[in-house]
């Protein structure tokens, strides 16, 4: 993976989280099961990891199993923890050759022993990767884990946004910490957040595609950064021209 001229920001880090959706959609829409998707949505990860890479992203964080996910189906969830088992164990080699850290957020009590194992073993072959983290939600809530987040909070005046941000980080399995979604894309068609980071996203730019997930490339991948980077971001403050 060779690294663009093509920066999106002139500050060190840039978060990129990504709502990897309309894997079954697609599969129906071409007559296949609905693993099918979920298969060929494993091979746009990859592109979407080598496009970041290439592109500047310092974090990568992918919604790949939310905690309302296990009401799906047990055949459907026992494929996707199948397919987040090979992951972590193909890709390890990939992520080690291009200097990627791996973290895997969200929920660990609820996985298999297998699956515990290879995050913690992903994590941990990785953990010296400096070029970029990705990380992966799985079992991931996000008003779960503010909820839990809160009830760490001990009370005598501990209550900052950035002991919160801790507690979250620990909560989540989130290590190391990362600064808040700077960009937030979702693919098929939806326009809402499905319980994905909502207090890292309080200011990021969302960018909507109808494009289902299976068929995410690294074009769309730079297209939705080009976007983001001709906006003005103000944080709740006025606009420069404004203020001149």
């Amino acid at each position: 993976m060779m690294q663009s001229a093509f920066c999106p920001l002139n500050s060190a880090s840039f978060h990129v989280a990504i709502i990897m959706d309309g894997n079954g959609r697609w599969a129906v829409q071409r007559g296949f099961p609905r693993g099918e998707g979920h298969r060929q949505g494993s091979h746009a990860v990859r592109r979407a990891v080598e496009a970041a890479l290439r592109l500047g992203v310092t974090t990568l964080t992918l919604y790949a199993f939310s905690s309302d996910n296990w009401k799906r189906p047990m055949s459907e969830v026992n494929l996707l923890m199948s397919l987040f088992y090979d992951f972590l164990r193909k890709e390890r080699k990939q992520c080690l050759e291009n200097g990627i850290r791996l973290n895997v957020i969200g929920r660990r009590d609820r996985l298999s022993r297998s699956l515990r194992a290879a995050v913690e073993s992903a994590e941990a072959a990785t953990a010296q990767g400096e070029k970029m983290l990705l990380r992966i939600a799985i079992d991931y809530s996000a008003r779960d884990s503010i909820l839990f987040a809160a009830s760490r909070l001990d009370g005598s005046g501990d209550a900052t946004r950035e002991n919160f941000a801790q507690r979250l980080a620990e909560v989540n399995h989130a290590h190391p910490a990362v600064p808040d979604v700077d960009l937030l894309i979702r693919t098929g068609g939806e326009r809402r957040l499905s319980d994905f980071l909502l207090w890292e996203c309080a200011y990021a730019e969302l960018v909507f595609l109808e494009t289902m997930w299976p068929d995410f490339t690294a074009d769309d991948m730079e297209a939705a950064i080009r976007e983001f980077h001709h906006r003005e971001r103000r944080f709740g403050a006025l606009p420069q021209a404004a203020t001149a």
